[in-house]
């Protein structure tokens, strides 16, 4: 678990089996924080302590407890990286329904920061975790500013990481949240808030983890006689003969002399200009595409 701000938290890892009409599960993992063993559990990270930028996580039941006995951890000490983790089973889920949940409440107004899960190798030094630690499946809220609500949901596949491709909205109030996620033996997955499915899809598809299907032959050249150009006009299509001699305007056939012109006076009358019908504008060639 790593995380940049005030949270109270709690976590379940499960198993699921589906066989016929029945489901067999099975909890690999779970933390209550219910118990003063939790810190023989858990191991506190010295990420970022010797830049004095590391925090430390207290046992409570934060501000607004609906049961003061019911606690979990919360991060202490605001602008700090806090990292924290325990060790699980070893367990596969070939063939079988992984389900991550958590439970997380941010109980002030967050500037920059989040609360993410992580799985890790069985191979991490546990005291040197921290954001740069690889991991094979990261997942929660991230908050920056009021234009950052994102829920990352990132998987590693052979030491590369891919963030899902679909826009996932985190909750932003001061309540708790459960996040789950969970991932099918058939790479179906859905993505749950507070128990309301908000995505669902697939590894394949959601992801860019497959190579994608088809990809530009980087042996291909263009040919010598290739043209560029989009349209060409047409050789066959021919100016009409005198298409330039027909003027844009014409006088008015309609306009007549008025009865009181005195031509040594007005000058010689003319009749007014109007739009000649039979103009259609400057000659174009026909193009083809």
């Amino acid at each position: 678990m790593e995380a940049y701000y005030h949270f109270y938290f709690k976590l379940l890892f499960l198993l699921l089996t589906i066989i016929f009409q029945s489901a067999l599960s099975e909890i690999i993992f779970e933390e209550r924080f219910d118990d003063p063993g939790w810190r023989d559990r858990w191991v506190l990270s010295d990420w970022k302590r010797r830049e004095g930028k590391a925090g430390t996580f207290k046992h409570t039941a934060g501000k607004w407890p609906g049961d003061p006995d019911d606690k979990g951890i919360q991060t202490h000490i605001d602008a700090k990286h806090f990292a924290i983790s325990a060790k699980i089973p070893e367990f596969s889920n070939k063939n079988r329904t992984l389900v991550v949940q958590y439970s997380i409440r941010f109980e002030q107004d967050i500037e920059c920061g989040g609360g993410y899960i992580k799985l890790l190798s069985a191979y991490v030094n546990q005291k040197k975790f921290g954001g740069d630690t690889p991991y094979s499946l990261m997942f929660g809220p991230d908050l920056c500013g009021s234009q950052t609500k994102k829920l990352h949901a990132i998987v590693s596949y052979q030491g590369q990481n891919y963030p899902i491709k679909k826009n996932l909205v985190c909750e932003t109030d001061k309540l708790t949240h459960f996040y789950t996620f969970i991932i099918r033996p058939d790479a179906t997955y859905s993505i749950l808030i507070d128990n309301r499915e908000r995505e669902s899809g697939s590894l394949y598809t959601d992801w860019d983890i497959l190579p994608p299907r088809k990809i530009k032959d980087v042996h291909a050249k263009k040919p010598a006689d290739w043209d560029d150009r989009e349209y060409i006009d047409s050789l066959d299509d021919e100016k009409p003969e005198g298409y330039d001699k027909i003027p844009p305007e014409i006088s008015d056939p309609k306009a007549k002399k008025p009865a009181d012109w005195d031509d040594e006076e007005d000058g010689t009358w003319r009749p007014p200009k109007v739009p000649n019908p039979e103009y259609k504008g400057p000659s174009k060639r026909k193009v083809i595409y």
